[in-house]
């Protein structure tokens, strides 16, 4: 029923552009402050162009496939690419107007963008001293007469097209570009006030200003100047001689991703056509890639750090993480732990206990080792000094990092070197399978051993951001499994058995498929009778078939999925019993949290996996039960209360409108009352 070419499953990439035009309704909102809303637009942006490098870049290559065998696959590539092409455009539109009207508002709260045409002269001497402290050596103009290709360009830039000529010879033309160094400089410089007005410039615009200065000696008397930035597939060419070691195989693919081949190109529609000629010519592009008219400006990712002008009441008020008091003071972490399960739900609670939990056994004599597995790492990672820590004051500590993380590959290798030179064991994961699960075993030599599941990275940066749960507990069974996991990743031929966690690859796909056939039989028995799930993504064909028969039974089903959604509900007979809503608010909704009404006695699970392919047949991913019953009710709260959102919750319903959940009232923000309940609670709680 659930077949990738049935008419009740949703193509992946399409139900991700319904995703992104729900981060993009929340720019377009009046009741979200305006740089909020400034700062929606720069992540809409962000995530159209990672969509564009990994997901586009995957339906092109299969397009391209030939063969009788790979016919029917690049048809519904090519069907699909038209499709998200159509989508894109109309949505590029609303990007646009959205863009202009936060832009205007902007100038109404009188922080003004201004332009190369409004500089006054005491700006432009400013600019030019800039130009002179900042930007002279960062620029490096090459003519296009010079390069064949676009080949030693990256996408992660911002390119300026130069047309000019000399005194006496207008219409005769020379052409060059240049990065625009935006690493460096940031995309937005604050210039001095003009009469009381705030302005802040485009980087673009600031290195127009300056053309004369670029080219200064050359004899050149006109320039214009167009922005333009491109796509590149982000595929990495990963080198499979088996004599080569993980390590160098991904650092040679992270240099790879470097030359993937463009394929979408954003530019100004001013520029001239002889000059868009010689962009265009330069990324030889071919007929399926895309090529999109803009503004005078790309690369709207870098609104998500624009300048606040001092300007704090146009944010969202100020959430300070809760530090627990049940989890603070100088009484042991380890022992509490030891003594009855613990939580915390970032970014609402203190990422920092977690790190108290790593730094005490890094230091405590009743410690013997610590095995973690790491997917993405901060840039200064305290959870990693923790562990180089231990392993000076003689722990055994065992790391899995996770070398094929997109875009942190880099940092990975880079961590990676570290640990082994501080004397910790690093695993580089599976052959042919990604480490995804987030997990920690901490090996005690008296009491109980100890271990974390959570649903999201460990990482202080993600943490301040992303909505994650974090189970740290003693209970023997758990820690067993967890330990056993670790096994399987060091020795992936050896027979594991778990009984508690869902494992996958080996059997977390089979047990969800146990655990909503259970709500079925038990509908037809009379029994309490349903699922909620709180999850990034849903499109695994199995599981969504099993959901589709469940609410066919009449079991209850209601979901909240922040992405990707190929289910398709309110069809009668087939998905009428099935309710999905997607939230879009201040966090980022990250933690997966799974229960079923198993006839009356709720079981409740947490853990890394979404409902995709990817995450049950191809990644190590994790997913405990959690027992504790004032865990399960939290667990009940945080999804009753996103069910409930009637002010960031869209409902999910497989045709794109995103339309609000309908209330009476004032409408409930989960969020809010989450963040104002955990308040409250840490003011009764005891420290220990």
């Amino acid at each position: 029923m659930a077949s990738r070419n049935n008419d009740y499953y949703i193509e992946r990439d399409i139900s991700w552009m319904y995703f992104n035009r729900r981060i993009l309704q929340e720019a377009m909102r009046e009741d979200v402050p305006l740089l909020e809303r400034v700062s929606f637009l720069g992540i809409y942006s962000n995530n159209l162009d990672e969509f564009f490098r990994v997901r586009v870049a995957t339906q092109n290559r299969i397009a391209e496939c030939t063969g009788k065998a790979a016919q029917r696959e690049s048809m519904r590539a090519k069907k699909l690419l038209k499709h998200l092409v159509k989508l894109n455009s109309e949505y590029a539109k609303d990007f646009e107007r959205a863009v202009q009207q936060v832009t205007k508002e902007l100038a109404d709260e009188n922080i003004h963008i201004i332009s190369s045409d409004d500089v006054t002269a005491q700006q432009m001497e400013f600019i030019h001293a800039y130009y002179k402290s900042h930007l002279n050596g960062f620029i490096s103009p090459v003519l296009f007469s010079s390069v064949k290709v676009l080949d030693r360009e990256t996408d992660e830039d911002i390119y300026m097209a130069i047309r000019m000529s000399k005194a006496g010879s207008a219409s005769k033309h020379e052409y060059a570009f240049f990065e625009l160094p935006v690493s460096i400089c940031g995309r937005f410089l604050q210039v001095p006030d003009d009469g009381g007005r705030q302005c802040l410039m485009y980087l673009d615009d600031v290195v127009r200003c300056c053309l004369p200065l670029v080219f200064a000696g050359l004899g050149y008397a006109d320039f214009e100047g167009y922005t333009f930035k491109f796509t590149r597939d982000a595929e990495m060419e990963i080198d499979n001689d088996l004599r080569t070691g993980t390590l160098q195989k991904i650092s040679k693919g992270v240099k790879s991703r470097k030359r993937g081949e463009p394929l979408r190109v954003i530019y100004d529609a001013a520029m001239p056509k002889d000059l868009l000629k010689r962009v265009l010519a330069k990324l030889d592009l071919d007929k399926l890639d895309t090529v999109l008219e803009s503004g005078r400006y790309q690369n709207h990712k870098d609104f998500m750090h624009l300048p606040d002008c001092g300007r704090t009441d146009l944010k969202y008020p100020a959430w300070p993480p809760i530090t627990r008091r049940s989890l603070d003071g100088p009484e042991s972490l380890l022992e509490r732990i030891q003594h009855g399960d613990r939580f915390i739900h970032v970014p609402y609670h203190n990422f920092d206990t977690f790190v108290r939990v790593l730094q005490e056994a890094a230091v405590s004599k009743n410690v013997r080792g610590i095995k973690i597995s790491l997917y993405r790492l901060a840039k200064d990672s305290k959870v990693v000094r923790a562990l180089m820590g231990a392993a000076r004051n003689g722990k055994k500590v065992t790391v899995v990092i996770e070398l094929l993380a997109r875009f942190d590959e880099a940092s990975n290798i880079n961590w990676s070197k570290k640990m082994q030179d501080a004397g910790i064991k690093v695993i580089f994961g599976v052959e042919g399978l990604k480490v995804h699960s987030k997990v920690v075993h901490i090996e005690m030599r008296n009491g109980p051993d100890i271990a974390c599941v959570g649903t999201g990275n460990f990482h202080e940066g993600n943490a301040r951001v992303y909505t994650d749960f974090l189970l740290m507990t003693a209970r023997r069974g758990i820690v067993r499994d967890v330990d056993a996991v670790f096994r399987f990743i060091e020795y992936p031929y050896a027979q594991v058995k778990f009984k508690e966690l869902l494992v996958s690859p080996n059997e977390m796909k089979s047990k969800f498929v146990t655990l909503i056939n259970n709500e079925i039989r038990n509908k037809k028995a009379g029994k309490p009778a349903y699922i909620k799930v709180k999850i990034n993504h849903v499109t695994d064909p199995v599981i969504i078939n099993k959901l589709y028969e469940a609410s066919a039974a009449g079991v209850d089903i209601d979901l909240l999925v922040r992405g990707n959604c190929s289910l398709m509900p309110g069809i009668p007979g087939v998905s009428s019993n099935i309710r999905i809503s997607g939230i879009i608010d201040r966090y980022l909704e990250h933690s997966r949290i799974y229960i079923f009404a198993a006839g009356g006695e709720e079981k409740m699970f947490i853990g890394s996996a979404d409902w995709m392919p990817r995450n049950l047949d191809n990644r190590v991913e994790v997913v405990a039960p959690v027992c504790d019953p004032a865990l399960k009710n939290e667990l009940r709260r945080i999804v009753d209360y996103g069910l409930n959102d009637t002010s960031q919750g869209r409902i999910v319903d497989g045709t794109g409108a995103n339309r609000f959940k309908p209330h009476e009232g004032k409408p409930f923000r989960s969020q809010e009352a989450l963040y104002e309940d955990y308040l409250a609670e840490n003011e009764n709680e005891v420290s220990e």
